[in-house]
Order: C-alpha cells, then sequence, then structure tokens
C-alpha cells in the first residue's frame, strides 16, 4: 500500500555532531527526503514482457499506478475484513484469494488466482 500523504506521520530526523568555536558538540538536524513509493517501474516490467516495443507516457503510467494502489488497497481492505469475520488476526493466502474472487469479476478472478497461486508456489519452492 502506498502512502497518501505525510499528514499526522513524524518525519525521521537525522543528528548532525558540528563543532562550534569553543570546541563544543553542537547537534543539527536534518529532514531526510520522504521515499515516494510507485508501482511504475513493475508495471514498465510487465509492458516490455507483453509488447517489447511499445511505450507508456508519463499520464499513462500516472493512471497505471494509482489503478495499481488503488486495487491493492481494496485487495487488503476486503481481506481484513474477511480475517476479522474468521476471528483471526492474520492474512493468508486464503483471505487474499477470496478477497480477490469477491473483487475483480469472473475470468479476471480465475486467472488472478491462478497466476497469485503460481508465484505462491514458486516463491515457497526457492
Amino acid at each position: 500500500m502506498a502512502p497518501k500523504g505525510n499528514k499526522g506521520v513524524p518525519t525521521a530526523e537525522k543528528k548532525i555532531a558540528k563543532k562550534g568555536v569553543s570546541g563544543g558538540a553542537v547537534e543539527k538536524t536534518t529532514k531526510r527526503k520522504k521515499r515516494n513509493e510507485s508501482y511504475s517501474i513493475y508495471i514498465y516490467k510487465v509492458l516490455k514482457q507483453v509488447h517489447p516495443d511499445t511505450g507508456i507516457s508519463s499520464k499513462a503510467m500516472s493512471i497505471m499506478n494509482s489503478f495499481v494502489a488503488d486495487l491493492f488497497e481494496r485487495i487488503a481492505s476486503e481481506s481484513a475484513k474477511l480475517a476479522s469475520y474468521n476471528n483471526t488476526k492474520t492474512l493468508t493466502s486464503r483471505e487474499i484469494q477470496t478477497a480477490v474472487r469477491l473483487l475483480l469479476p469472473g475470468e479476471l478472478a480465475k486467472h488472478a488466482v491462478s497466476e497469485g497461486t503460481k508465484a505462491v508456489t514458486k516463491y515457497s519452492s526457492s
């Protein structure tokens, strides 16, 4: 889930020791740059696997990034609801799979579940 803003989120501060005129250490704090998380690298990799000679504009990439972030957010919230219905605190692949089946229509859900199962199997075997 990509972060939406930094309201109420404490920012990390880095302390740098500087020597003053008197020789004592004076501490100065600097703000670190907040990371912007994005799925654009992965979207681009998938695009090149499917259509190697096709490019994508920055506007289209932004739309795809928002789409993926929204879909992941929906799957996560639906999975959390399913886990709470079953009185468990752990999200398993079963909750994720059920959430995908509920959120995606028909054939798309079947393909997503099969690809997800394949990915989990590949990860488990390595």
